[in-house]
């Protein structure tokens, strides 16, 4: 199986490729699609979502994944860059699904946990078990490297969610929003 992972940014998307057999896993690519220096103004937002849609597109074009990983946004400090930063994950969701591509959707947390063992490891941390996991001849940089552990992530607990829906019904968790008229 070919998962891509994706770690969304507006102004820097990671990507990641990795084939699983098995529990072996073999790295395929990595890189970035920045939207900036691109001939396109910060302030112009949808010519910047549309090079990450372009980008993650010709991505999954590419590479030929049979599924992908992305990060779930977690709420910032300051409202506006959680808003613009939703914004570029939809670029990218809308990008994989448009590729036909089931997406799966984890944590910082959870991508850290799974990668490094614990959800408070340093982006240098998750880099070198990366690098380790995937038997690299030097470090990600650290978007890649985000993104690879994301499809690592998804190559370890994906089966097993997978098994887990065999047996019981997996529902999504509907954060803030109303569920049976109370809010949670």
């Amino acid at each position: 199986m070919r998962i891509l992972g994706i770690d969304p940014g507006l102004q820097t998307t990671g990507f990641g490729v990795i084939d699983v057999d098995g529990h072996a896993l073999a790295y395929v690519a990595s890189g970035t699609i920045r939207t900036t220096g691109a001939g396109v103004a910060l302030g112009d937002l949808p010519a910047r979502l549309k090079i990450l849609f372009d980008g993650i597109s010709e991505v999954a074009q590419r590479y030929q994944p049979d599924t992908a990983a992305v990060e779930i946004v977690f709420v910032n400090v300051n409202p506006q860059s959680t808003l613009l930063l939703g914004q570029a994950r939809g670029a990218a969701l809308t990008a994989l699904v448009n590729a036909r591509l089931p997406v799966a959707e984890y944590t910082a947390l959870q991508m850290k946990k799974a990668v490094v063992g614990h959800g408070r490891a340093a982006k240098a941390q998750v880099q070198e078990m990366v690098r380790r996991l995937l038997h690299l001849p030097g470090l990600p940089g650290t978007d890649a490297a985000d993104a690879l552990g994301l499809a690592v992530t998804h190559a370890h607990a994906g089966a097993a969610m997978a098994r887990v829906g065999e047996v019981a019904q997996l529902t999504r968790r509907q954060h803030a929003m109303y569920k049976g008229g109370r809010s949670y």
